[in-house]
């Protein structure tokens, strides 16, 4: 039978301890950076009244012709077209500020995110037959 070889991160060989120690760095700089933003949202007006209401009229057209005929292609659209208007919505009212630190505190955070990715990339590009461990 044929010698099953070890393959690593991204099917190359080797790179699972780096790939490992990237994740875990990327993570826990991707979790002191996000723990230092603050989002807010409060709905928009559209020309002047609240648009919410209207946002909805897509949807609730939709969902009641998917209720009158399940396989209705324009309910559907319809359904699909209006979630997708409230949930741009939503997101294009976030307020997103980065609460004061130090920065120090700001660095080391961009560094263990930056460092980590770099190690996740590095991990998946093929080692040399000279950089391979030798049994």
């Amino acid at each position: 039978m044929g010698e099953d070889k070890f393959e690593g991160a991204g099917g190359t060989p080797g790179g699972v301890g780096q790939f490992f120690g990237g994740l875990l760095m990327a993570g826990v700089g991707t979790y002191l950076f996000l723990n230092q933003v603050q989002v807010h949202t409060a709905w928009g007006n559209f020309f002047g009244f609240n648009s919410f209401g209207l946002s909805l009229v897509p949807l609730l057209v939709g969902v009641g012709f998917l209720f009158f005929n399940g396989k209705s292609i324009v309910g559907m659209i319809l359904t699909f077209l209006g979630f997708g208007i409230i949930v741009a919505g939503i997101l294009m009212n976030l307020d997103i500020y980065f609460k004061p630190t130090s920065l120090y505190n700001t660095l080391f955070m961009l560094v263990l995110l930056a460092g980590g990715l770099g190690l996740i990339i590095r991990s998946l590009k093929p080692r040399k037959a000279d950089q391979q461990p030798t049994e």
